[in-house]
């Protein structure tokens, strides 16, 4: 399974890939925000012609391009839409969970996270 983190903190991406790698994961590719997780989205794409990524975990909040708007991107390309999209991230308020449940998100997870949580998150979306 091919993962992609996004987020605009380095630790994050960090403890996010421990954690995932600790699952069994290994194929694990980091981007700093959504703009560049969109051009390794994209330019994977274009590589293979096939789905780039199986997972994409991201944070809300981040310049150039937020998670919300990487969801969207995602959800509204009929070769991607599929791709399995967690969000962790420290937004809490309703109507943006709410969003990202209506655009299809599968699992979100409140920021501190732990690998327990992680893992019921992962078992959530039926990733595990």
């Amino acid at each position: 399974m091919k993962i992609l983190i996004v987020d605009d903190k380095a630790s994050i991406r960090s403890a996010m890939k421990n954690i995932l790698a600790d699952l069994g994961f290994n194929d694990i590719t980091q981007a700093v925000d959504g703009e560049e997780a969109w051009y390794k989205i994209n330019n994977e794409f274009r590589k293979t012609g096939i789905q780039t990524f199986d997972l994409i975990v991201s944070d809300m909040e981040m310049p150039n391009m937020s998670g919300l708007e990487l969801l969207r991107a995602v959800r509204t390309n009929r070769d991607l839409k599929d791709t399995a999209f967690i969000m962790a991230t420290t937004v809490t308020a309703k109507a943006i969970i709410l969003e990202t449940m209506r655009l299809g998100v599968q699992a979100y997870i409140i920021k501190p996270f732990d690998a327990p949580m992680v893992e019921l998150k992962l078992k959530q979306a039926g990733i595990l």
